[in-house]
């Protein structure tokens, strides 16, 4: 016990990192870390962010979102495995499952990432992969206007209902984070109608936890074209890619 206080007391001690000059927040201004706001998920069912979050692990590169993101969905209506034998399925294997090497070569370290026409093909692909027999629908709005909104909150709200089904977004991270100007795919988690918010299950996990962000900036973050930074993928713009297991 002694020696705990006394690590502890120097734990204390010890002064806090200098902050660079170039450094800035962890998230932007229009979003909020979840365990700052667990309000809704306290006092709603939240079925998919129960049904989801323990599936979504790391990116295995930083190429890796959009399979990390198919296998968190996949792994999430399936649910925990029901014998002893069996194990939760990884990225790797459910890449190994579809055969899809160019999936592949897109998500190793240093790859390109894929583009949003790519991540509707691939959940195909995948869907198939594993035999889960499923709906699957896609939503690629065109501006960030009252139409496009609409369509949106419609998608989240049927989204919310239960666990049978699941959003991913395409989006552009940096307009949400903050950080780089990019794109990216995570998991929709919650939606809170009431705060018109929606939580994001994040599998950069190596920046991020889970965080809310505002219908009106997740919608401005799909219809952001990509960089030019970015390759092949200038100018693409995300949306949403809907698995719904409720046939």
């Amino acid at each position: 016990m002694r020696l705990l206080f006394t690590l502890s007391a120097a734990l204390l001690a010890i002064p806090a990192l200098a902050q660079d000059e170039d450094d800035y927040p962890k998230l932007g201004p229009d979003a909020t870390v979840f365990t700052a706001d667990t309000s809704y998920l306290r006092s709603a069912p939240a079925p998919d962010y129960w049904a989801f979050s323990a599936f979504v692990k790391p990116q295995f590169s930083s190429s890796a979102c959009s399979i990390a993101t198919v296998t968190a969905a996949i792994n999430g209506i399936i649910g925990q495995p029901e014998w002893a034998s069996e194990t939760i399925m990884t990225q790797e294997e459910l890449l190994d499952l579809t055969g899809n090497a160019e999936w592949a070569a897109l998500s190793a370290e240093g790859g390109d990432g894929v583009a949003f026409h790519q991540l509707v093909d691939f959940t195909a692909e995948a869907l198939l992969a594993v035999g889960l027999s499923s709906l699957m629908t896609y939503f690629k709005p065109t501006g960030a206007d009252a139409d496009n909104k609409a369509r949106m909150i419609d998608m989240l709200t049927k989204n919310e209902l239960s666990a049978n089904d699941a959003i991913m977004v395409y989006f552009n991270q940096g307009v949400v984070t903050g950080d780089w100007d990019g794109p990216h795919v995570a998991l929709i988690g919650a939606y809170d109608a009431a705060n018109d918010k929606v939580l994001i299950l994040e599998v950069d996990q190596h920046g991020y936890i889970p965080y809310w962000a505002s219908t009106d900036v997740l919608l401005q973050a799909m219809v952001k074209p990509t960089s030019a930074e970015h390759g092949v993928l200038e100018g693409e713009t995300g949306g949403f890619v809907m698995i719904d297991a409720a046939r």
